[in-house]
């Protein structure tokens, strides 16, 4: 089975846990909401080269 669709897949949960963790804990505060995101994106990309290279 190709590889794309797990990418397009891993792509779909990094965006819905960016825009969850956005609205459960940062609806006002944009630095904070700004470093997290950066964040979460930093541990997917890091698994992301680890595991699934």
């Amino acid at each position: 089975m190709p590889r794309k669709p797990y990418v397009v897949l891993y792509v779909l949960v990094l965006i819905a846990v960016v825009v969850s963790v956005d609205l459960l804990f940062f609806k006002n505060r944009f630095w904070e909401r700004l470093m997290v995101n950066i964040g979460i994106v930093l541990v997917f990309a890091a698994f992301y080269l680890r595991f699934l290279k």
